[in-house]
């Protein structure tokens, strides 16, 4: 979707992770989540299905092994909830996690040749993995790819448990 489609209020103001979802991550994990939720805040496109009462806050948690997106106007009323499985996501969010562990490790010792290679596979398996988010939330989010992937690494924190 082109972020031409959406009104400017077809975004969000506030993202919240739910610290009981979340285990304490690596140093670079925090720190990717940390930016990706200034990126999604500061650039993105989100608009809840049947509703134009923007912009959004969005609360992110895990519940009984269920994604939800609690998704809540400026003033923190409740807008709509949806709750997805996660198994469509798991492989690939396995998968990003071993290639970034990788390419953690190879930015500290790894030539530069090493280290694109790595980026470039983890790249790939993040814009996998937001395609599949984009997918799971055709018909009830709409967002741009840009919004799907940082999106994207906000969900994958949930899975970041110490």
């Amino acid at each position: 979707m082109d972020n031409e489609e959406f009104s400017p209020t077809c975004r969000l103001i506030a993202v919240h992770l739910d610290e009981r979802s979340i285990g304490r991550g690596s140093q670079d994990q925090e720190h990717e989540r940390r930016v990706a939720a200034y990126d999604l805040i500061e650039e993105n496109v989100f608009s809840p299905v049947g509703y134009d009462a923007g912009p959004y806050g969005l609360h992110i948690s895990l519940q009984d092994g269920r994604l939800v997106l609690d998704i809540r106007d400026a003033d923190s009323q409740p807008v709509v909830v949806h709750i997805l499985s996660l198994t469509p996501l798991r492989r690939v969010v396995r998968d990003y996690f071993t290639i970034c562990d990788s390419y953690y490790a190879a930015i500290r010792s790894a030539t530069p040749s090493q280290i694109e290679t790595i980026d470039m596979a983890r790249r790939g398996l993040h814009n996998e993995g937001s395609e599949i988010l984009r997918e799971r939330l055709a018909g009830k989010i709409g967002l741009d790819l840009s919004t799907a992937r940082r999106l994207f690494t906000l969900v994958s924190a949930l899975y970041w448990k110490g």
